[in-house]
């Protein structure tokens, strides 16, 4: 069912879902960019409609409240350990299309992809959506070329700031009732998606061996500085490495900790032993984008990569991604 609420009434809804849930929306903060004098946009806790950033893509993605960068798994001492505590809380993220794709990404990988991780499913299963309309692309994006650009339909409501009010589709019968006291419904509303991106890119079928050994990633050995920020603000990255916290000198109390990893940075492949692979900068980028656009499709029959684009935002050396998966499908069809 469709709504056109006032913005002064929106922000009342919004406020009383903030009392039912915690909201988890961008917000934009001030003087927190990566550079002198920039903002960010990221992922917050809000209250109120005004604190969210409608109007612009976040730099950092979702993921976080379900994947925290670092997160307690358990406290233990020389005879016991103890699970730590979570906010239980359901939790209501307000999402764009890609990001809402994203989510099956990372069910895939901590829920079918063997043993379901229990410290993912907890918060999984709190976790509901507000689809965030996108009337226009942005910088970067080819969510189109990528299918994801028209989201799935499991969000409790949809959000598209217009003229006449904020347009919303609701689709759970509970905030329904909330909407019906602030405003009439109206004739089904249809959550805006983007139809084409200035940046298209190509995906290969089958990607040849011979691509794994193409020059074309000798140039990523140079320019690539192996920051990892294309992994930090992706949606679908979902590496993660342990870290066991010692709290006195005799090394039986402390915490473990799960924190995120990335495939780009140094100590990634390190293993027992004193082994360590993919060095290059470009074999690294190999591994990531070939992951990205054909492993992960090759098990589980989607892409891993959604097409948001945050990985060209972020890199400070700009370095296209879209533009490497276009070379990837040149190569391939030189391959064949």
């Amino acid at each position: 069912m469709g709504f056109v609420i006032p913005r002064a009434a929106f922000n009342q809804i919004i406020e009383t879902l903030a009392r039912r849930y915690r909201l988890y929306a961008p917000v934009r903060k001030k003087g927190a960019g990566r550079f002198l004098d920039t903002d960010v946009i990221m992922y917050d806790e809000v209250t109120t409609a005004d604190e969210i950033v409608f109007d612009a893509k976040s730099d950092y993605a979702f993921k976080e409240a379900l994947t925290p960068l670092s997160e307690v798994l358990f406290y233990f001492t020389e005879a016991t350990t103890q699970e730590a505590s979570f906010d239980n809380r359901p939790l209501l993220i307000f999402a764009r299309s890609c990001d809402m794709h994203a989510l099956k990404r990372l069910d895939q990988i901590f829920l079918e992809n063997g043993p379901e991780d229990v410290f993912y499913q907890r918060r999984r299963e709190l976790v509901n959506f507000v689809l965030m309309g996108c009337a226009n692309s942005f910088d970067n994006c080819f969510c189109v070329s990528m299918g994801t650009n028209i989201a799935p339909d499991d969000y409790l409501f949809s959000v598209d700031l217009t003229a006449e009010g904020v347009a919303c589709n609701v689709q759970d019968e509970a905030v329904a009732a909330l909407f019906k006291a602030y405003g009439e419904e109206t004739a089904d509303v249809v959550p805006a998606h983007v139809t084409e991106n200035k940046v298209k890119v190509n995906l290969p079928e089958q990607v040849p061996f011979s691509v794994r050994t193409d020059p074309l990633w000798d140039e990523y050995t140079v320019r690539c500085i192996n920051c990892g920020r294309c992994n930090f603000v992706c949606p679908t990255c979902s590496c993660w490495s342990m870290q066991d916290i010692i709290y006195t000198d005799n090394g039986n109390v402390g915490e473990r900790r799960r924190v995120g990893a990335s495939c780009m940075v140094d100590g990634f492949t390190d293993v027992a032993g004193g082994g360590s692979y993919r060095k290059k900068n470009g074999e690294r980028m190999r591994y990531k984008v070939l992951h990205k656009i054909y492993d992960h499709r090759q098990r589980f029959g989607i892409n891993m990569c959604v097409g948001c684009g945050r990985c060209d935002d972020v890199c400070p050396e700009y370095i296209s991604y879209s533009n490497i998966i276009n070379k990837v499908y040149d190569a391939s069809k030189e391959g064949e």
